[in-house]
């Protein structure tokens, strides 16, 4: 199948300025670099139809963009598909730290006071103590953290399949979404077949040893398949829902759905 390059790709004048003004009105360094891969044949179609000197009319164009990928992601999961898995050898080390502040703003956290808080449409909604989720079934992984800001890395995770324990806890397993709220005042959400893939974990340790607080102390969501933003640390609640809860980069413009 034949790729299009962009010098392939012939617009009109207005076309080209509009597109150049849009991508300058994108504020946030990495919100421009995950809109600028958006604009595909069917996004420069979309901003054809804007007015060169409406903000609002080109942030609108960028949210329908991004609603059709996240929409054409969610059809092409297959939530039976694997993400590649490695050989230790192949660990990066040391594995980046990743978060919107500064490594010497990572939360401290009391492991032994720490309980996860569970609501919405989920069966029993009692809290969890950190020795309860390390009770349960572990499985652990080698995969790939992919970056929205073009880097990768690889690590391996341990710790409680996030499908075990949402069946456990009575889940509604048909509802639409999974909500997170963080320690360290950040919050996504994801879909309830990426919840329930078989890779996606509750990570309690990190290349064998209690996950270290740069990484997410005391858990965080390790999910292969999802872009690095998806993956929150520090997690102190989870909500199960069918009311659409954003999250604090897609609230930005990034992607809801994030997949890698």
């Amino acid at each position: 199948m034949k790729l299009f390059k962009p010098r392939e790709i012939v617009m009109p004048g207005e076309g080209v300025a509009m597109l150049a003004d849009a991508i300058r009105r994108v504020e946030q360094p990495s919100r421009r670099a995950f809109l600028q891969r958006s604009l595909s044949l069917g996004g420069l179609s979309l901003l054809t139809g804007c007015s060169a000197d409406s903000q609002e009319s080109i942030e609108t164009a960028l949210g329908a963009i991004s609603r059709l990928n996240d929409r054409a992601q969610a059809f092409l999961f297959d939530p039976a598909r694997l993400a590649p898995t490695y050989p230790e050898s192949m660990i990066t080390r040391p594995f980046p730290f990743n978060a919107y502040y500064g490594e010497d703003e990572v939360r401290s956290i009391d492991g032994a006071a720490w309980r996860l808080e569970l609501s919405g449409l989920i069966g029993a909604r009692k809290p969890w103590t950190l020795a309860q989720l390390r009770a349960l079934p572990q499985q652990s992984q080698v995969t790939r953290h992919i970056c929205v800001e073009g880097w990768s890395a690889i690590g391996k995770w341990g710790g409680v399949p996030f499908a075990h324990f949402l069946r456990l806890v009575g889940a509604d397993l048909g509802a639409k979404y999974v909500g997170f709220k963080c320690a360290d005042d950040y919050f996504t959400s994801i879909d309830m077949a990426t919840a329930l893939h078989p890779q996606t974990l509750m990570a309690l340790s990190y290349d064998g040893q209690p996950l270290p607080p740069r990484y997410g102390f005391p858990m965080k969501l390790r999910m292969p398949t999802k872009l690095g933003y998806k993956n929150p640390k520090h997690i102190q609640a989870i909500f199960v829902t069918n009311a659409y809860p954003g999250g604090y980069w897609e609230d930005q413009g990034y992607n809801w759905f994030g997949g890698s």
